[in-house]
């Protein structure tokens, strides 16, 4: 009895899954793009039973238990048209229906992941360089692209060593919170662009959640705007992680000189069971001390993402970036400038500054809290347009002691502390409308939108200044601490005031085929800017702050107009192309004339023309480009009223050259090369300057380079080794005709041992192979021979 009884609970157990294996049937297929490669997270849904998924990184997708039928299989790319296709679905059986875009450009407002072994480190393609889908050859300003292979195989754990692939970006400058700056094209420039849009942060970034890292070159507030920190020598876009159809991810750590330690996550998931909804967490602890005698870094860093295709025209992308930070502040060494008749030029190399020394304490340390949150909302209105839809807020606090070191004499110095707290708060709302559309047998290529940009500062810090020392001759035991500072700061110099402004723009670009391998690019933008003034919590008065030469200025608002004018012939499609350009930037500027008239925004205008190439099945990648940049209404000292007022006609001519290249000439061999030239020159401003090339403008002259080999196949497979380095030759931190601080030539080398698997990475890392000293345009000391080494789990 007790058998049949099993047996009678056996079949009713099972013939509800032998009914449903009878009964329904599966749909797979892969989406690929109009070159065979595959596209990933692409929507694909079934129209009659409206289920919607995702491809995954190989372009594959699939649909189970799917009821015997005939059904729509509709394919949905941004910036393609969608394509219907029939599928009969027939019990007990898999049907397979692929399907390959037509279009090149389909890389339209969202992230697609093309998978390549040839030439790894060129992944060029970019949808957020001119806010449309064109390809690097299409487009005629140069960019530079950082990709996370070549970050993760050069071990680089921070956003300085990054650069390293950039031409002309020079030894990263790291300010006292700990944010990094670059010079581009003789200018300062910032990494505070994300995902295109604003993301700034006064603090640290972690690159942990970067795909890559785009340098713009260039004068680009035509489409970025100045909120952005985009500078006359363009801007640095951070490219953040996206979530992607399937489980996985990795788990690492890093140990080295100067008792580093780090631990870096990264892992991702489907979050329903049609994959349409995807979250991802990239993350990590750093601690490290300084190579000084005194100071350390201590960071975490967490970046979690969401992606969810809403419906199949419909996809929301949702991600944070948050970081927090105690650390010490690094050396900040500003020299004795005050001379009032000409001196011998000097090297910072013979000023006898101490180079292992930071004159501070451990207990006069700042934290910092930095949170990003980026929306983008895309809506596919229709085959030929797209709705882009963005909102961005970026919060960064600082809080505790901040500290330089200002020369007093030649040989003595003042250390400087700032006490306090300062926050800042950036919010960033933005319409765009992309259309891909033919006028005639013309294809043009639009983007409209609107900006919205709100800043707002607040200060509540100290400042204090003490008896200046013999840096050369300072006893052994002379510190900086904490309970000195904090004894001092009832007589130091308070800031307490709040700031903020708006601003309000428009724009435009179109890019207009006029054949199929000419292309004229027309753009424009409409920007106002309106500053609210400081508010003074203190004194309770709302003025507008110090304009130029101490002069009070109120609440004030400027117009700017911002041109973009492009011109690309491919002479062999999609291989070689010529480009020129024409671009502005420009930046608000407060103050007044004699007269009591307001200053207008400086500009900049940038002519540039080239050769972008792409040969040898994408063996060969690169960009050989000539720019002038000159900037006009540069505000400057009255000539007849030097104390008191300013004019502005002050001009500056930024001219030079940039090579940029990346070739695999055989499996395994990888090369990234870049070459910067750069001519900086104060072609109109006071006696002191005029004539001369501006100090902190970086050296004129640099060189990166990276090689790489990797064993390709056999036992050894995954095995490799990296060598690089970077030159830059002498520069200026300060150059006038009374004074001159020379920053020294530099060769910094480094290499790497890696082995790759598939379940797991072992790398070593060793920077500045030879121990030279560098510093920075801070005058800050660079490290010596740095040792890290590395081990990954992958899942």
């Amino acid at each position: 009895m007790k058998p049949l009884f099993s047996i009678i609970l056996a079949f009713l157990f099972i013939t509800p899954f032998t009914l449903q294996a009878q009964t329904t049937g599966n749909i797979t297929g892969k989406v690929t793009l109009v070159d065979g490669q595959p596209l990933a997270s692409g929507s694909v849904s079934i129209t009659e039973l409206a289920k919607t998924t995702l491809t995954d990184e190989n372009g594959n997708y699939s649909f189970n238990n799917i009821a015997e039928g005939n059904y729509t299989i509709k394919v949905q790319v941004l910036g393609a048209a969608e394509k219907d296709i029939p599928v009969k679905v027939t019990a007990g059986q898999t049907v397979t229906v692929n399907y390959q875009l037509p279009k090149e450009n389909v890389q339209a407002l969202q992230e697609v992941t093309i998978t390549t072994n040839t030439n790894k480190f060129s992944k060029k393609e970019s949808v957020y360089i001119a806010r449309l889908p064109l390809k690097n050859l299409e487009n005629p300003q140069v960019y530079n692209s950082v990709s996370k292979e070549l970050i993760q195989e050069q071990v680089a754990v921070d956003l300085g060593s990054i650069s390293k692939n950039v031409p002309g970006a020079g030894i990263p400058m790291i300010a006292n919170q700990g944010r990094v700056t670059f010079r581009s094209r003789g200018f300062e420039t910032e990494p505070n662009a994300r995902n295109g849009v604003a993301g700034a942060a006064f603090s640290f970034i972690d690159p942990v959640n970067l795909e890559r890292i785009e340098a713009i070159k260039g004068p680009s507030a035509t489409l970025f705007g100045t909120s952005i920190s985009s500078s006359y020598g363009g801007l640095y876009n951070r490219v953040t992680k996206k979530p992607y159809n399937g489980f996985g991810g990795e788990v690492a750590y890093y140990g080295g000189s100067w008792n580093f330690n780090r631990i870096a996550w990264d892992v991702n998931t489907p979050v329903n069971a049609d994959k349409t909804a995807l979250f991802r967490l990239n993350g990590a602890t750093s601690f490290q001390k300084s190579f000084q005698d005194l100071g350390f870094t201590n960071t975490i860093s967490l970046a979690p993402s969401f992606s969810y295709q809403i419906t199949d025209r419909l996809s929301l992308l949702l991600d944070v970036e948050f970081g927090q930070a105690k650390a010490t502040s690094v050396v900040r060494f500003n020299p004795y400038v005050g001379n009032k008749t000409p001196v011998a030029p000097k090297s910072i190399a013979d000023l006898n500054f101490p180079y292992n020394k930071t004159f501070m304490s451990n207990d006069l340390a700042y934290s910092t809290q930095m949170i990003n949150i980026f929306a983008q909302l895309n809506y596919k209105i229709s085959e030929k347009w797209t709705s882009q839809t963005i909102i961005s807020r970026a919060r960064s606090t600082i809080n505790g002691y901040i500290t330089a070191l200002n020369g007093k004499s030649a040989t003595t110095m003042s250390p400087q502390v700032i006490a306090g707290n300062t926050s800042f708060i950036a919010t960033d709302l933005q319409q765009n409308f992309i259309g891909d559309f033919k006028i005639g047998n013309h294809r043009n290529r639009v983007v409209a939108g609107l900006d919205y940009y709100n800043n707002s500062n607040s200060f509540d810090r100290v400042t204090v200044n003490l008896p200046a020392i013999d840096f050369i001759n300072v006893p052994s035991s002379y510190r900086v601490s904490r309970f000195k500072i904090d004894s001092l700061t009832s007589k130091g110099t308070l800031r307490k005031e709040n700031n903020g402004d708006n601003t309000y723009a428009a724009y435009i670009s179109d890019v207009f085929n006029v054949t199929d391998q000419l292309l004229v690019m027309a753009s424009l933008r409409a920007d106002r800017y309106q500053y609210g003034g400081v508010y003074n919590i203190a004194t309770g008065v709302t003025a507008g702050g110090l304009g130029a030469n101490g002069v009070q200025t109120g609440p004030y608002g400027q117009t700017a107009f911002s041109p973009k004018l492009g011109v690309v012939y491919e002479l062999f499609k999609d291989k070689l192309s010529l480009f020129g350009n024409y671009m502005n930037g420009f930046f608000n500027k407060s103050g007044v004339f004699k007269d009591g008239s307001a200053f207008k925004p400086e500009h900049a205008n940038q002519l540039e023309f080239g050769v972008k190439g792409d040969v040898l099945d994408h063996r060969l990648t690169g960009t050989i480009s000539y720019y002038d940049i000159e900037v006009k209404d540069i505000i400057r000292p009255d000539p007849a009223d030097p104390v008191n007022y300013s004019v502005q006609d002050g001009n500056q001519r930024s001219r030079g050259v940039e090579v940029d290249l990346t070739a695999n000439p055989f499996a395994g061999l990888n090369i990234v090369a870049g070459y910067a030239y750069n001519d900086s020159k104060v072609t109109k401003g006071d006696s002191t300057t005029q004539g001369l090339r501006p100090g902190l403008s970086g050296s004129p002259h640099t060189v990166n380079f990276w090689v790489s080999y990797r064993i390709p196949t056999g036992n050894l497979r995954g095995l490799g080794a990296g060598f690089g380095g970077n030159y830059g030759n002498a520069s200026y931190q300060t150059n006038t005709t009374l004074t001159k601080i020379i920053i020294p030539s530099y060769t910094l080398l480094d290499a790497t041992l890696f082995y790759d698997q598939p379940k797991y990475r072992i790398s070593f890392k060793v920077d500045n192979l030879t121990s030279e000293k560098a510093w920075s345009v801070r005058l800050t000391p660079q490290a010596p021979a740095r040792f890290i080494g590395s081990m990954s789990l992958k899942f």
